[in-house]
């Protein structure tokens, strides 16, 4: 399958867009506020500690859904356009028709549906644009807020494995 070009997404209440750092829409201060947050640096494993490494994220985002690795997008406001939070689809094997769903929030917009209804749209795009069969959705033990999401969008539970000591469930959508 030929790589798809980055696209904006309505979502409902909020609309998809790839993450920003130029003189139009800036989420670099955002994103460092997110990733700075104790519960974020406790579930997600990528350090940023300045505006630079922000912005390093945004363009590592960038390279990916270029390299058909992964479509990242930033979930945002549809009349502010300020970032909430961050939907992908990781681990893309366009030929099998598989990826793995990535998100998180910032911290003052959780628990509000931003990432579930994001990630929702996104899955959408991955079996209609993609031809994805199939999304996982991985988690560690413990992790509440992610166990809702996978259970919002559809995702059924398929194992648990042990990653370094870590249980980290794997749970499932066919997308068939």
């Amino acid at each position: 399958m030929a790589a798809v070009e980055p696209v904006e997404i309505n979502a409902g209440k909020y609309y998809l867009r790839q993450l920003r750092a130029d003189d139009r829409i800036d989420d670099r201060p955002s994103i460092l506020d997110a990733f700075a947050d104790p519960v974020s640096r406790r579930w997600i494993n990528h350090r940023i500690v300045d505006l630079a490494g922000a912005g390093d994220y945004v363009a590592l985002r960038a390279k990916q859904w270029a390299d058909d690795e992964r479509c990242s997008w930033a979930v945002a406001d549809q009349n502010t356009g300020e970032l909430l939070g961050e939907v992908g689809l990781k681990d893309l094997d366009l030929i099998a028709g598989s990826a793995a769903a990535a998100c998180w929030a910032a911290p003052r917009h959780r628990n509000r549906g931003v990432v579930s209804e994001g990630l929702a749209a996104a899955i959408r795009f991955g079996a209609g644009a993609l031809g994805l069969l199939r999304v996982d959705y991985l988690f560690q033990d413990g992790n509440e807020p992610s166990r809702r999401v996978a259970e919002k969008c559809g995702f059924g539970y398929h194992r648990t494995r042990d990653e370094g000591g870590a249980k980290v469930h794997v749970w499932t959508r066919s997308l068939v």
